[in-house]
């Protein structure tokens, strides 16, 4: 009976109000259970209080996680950094080996040779005297006024920087001349005697010098003479042979002294005979 009477005021009160029509039967479908659960406690029993439970309100789970966090982002960019610095790393040997190779393929088939000439003793001495060593060569005259001391001062340095790190019986430093008309063997000696007590000066004839210099690939000409003065226009290089006599590398006069030690230092260390 209650029931019938709560229905029938419900539907009346919803034709008096005209805003309500549209939507009375959505809004009687949704209230209806509440309602008849209020009267089904109230039947029961009066003095009970009434406990209604709304629908709850589902939690957006995907909102509170985070698809990637801080932790992870940070290993993931040091990861990143090491295989950048390995891949760099790698290609910077790749290039260096690469150099070394061309340098020494062209070096061996362009550069070098037997040769015959006289030391400052005037002894006879040739390219297999020095078997076994390694050789650095400069082509030069003992009447340079600048180039020529400055390169042999680079030299010193480098014999000094070899020694202590080397025995002094594997690395021979020489001085050939390149101006066979006034350098005698006695001038020689006292030239090279001002730069390095290991230094060894060759000259020889001028067929000797021809012969040799065109082997080192090592361009001389004799300028104009003033009162038996002149010049010599020459190529300034070092060469730098290995234990077999083969060329190994060449230093012109940007490279220091230090430069020049180090390379000499790297090449003896990976020789293999």
């Amino acid at each position: 009976m209650a029931l019938s009477l709560l229905r029938t005021g419900t539907l009346a009160i919803m034709r008096q109000t005209p805003q309500t029509r549209l939507f009375a039967p959505l809004q009687l479908q949704r209230c209806t259970p509440y309602l008849l659960r209020l009267m089904s406690n109230k039947s029961s029993d009066p003095e009970k209080p009434v406990n209604v439970q709304l629908p709850k309100k589902k939690s957006n789970l995907a909102a509170d996680k985070t698809p990637i966090s801080w932790k992870n982002l940070g290993i993931s960019v040091v990861v990143f950094g090491i295989l950048l610095n390995v891949l760099w790393y790698l290609k910077k040997l790749r290039k260096e080996e690469i150099e070394k190779n061309k340098v020494l393929s062209i070096g061996k088939a362009a550069i070098g040779g037997d040769f015959e000439l006289v030391d400052t003793s005037k002894k006879v001495v040739s390219n297999k005297d020095f078997a076994g060593k390694w050789v650095l060569i400069y082509f030069g005259f003992t009447h340079c006024p600048d180039i020529c001391p400055e390169e042999l001062e680079k030299m010193a340095l480098v014999v000094d920087n070899i020694d202590k790190e080397r025995s002094a019986s594997v690395f021979q430093p020489l001085f050939i001349s390149v101006d066979p008309e006034r350098d005698t063997p006695e001038l020689i000696a006292k030239y090279t005697a001002d730069f390095h007590k290991r230094l060894m000066g060759l000259t020889g004839t001028v067929d000797q010098i021809k012969d040799v210099c065109k082997k080192y690939r090592i361009y001389y000409s004799a300028g104009p003479k003033e009162d038996g003065d002149y010049i010599v226009d020459h190529t300034i290089i070092m060469y730098l042979l290995n234990p077999k006599g083969e060329f190994q590398q060449y230093y012109g006069r940007n490279k220091t002294a230090a430069e020049i030690t180090k390379d000499v230092l790297v090449r003896m260390a990976m020789y293999k005979e």
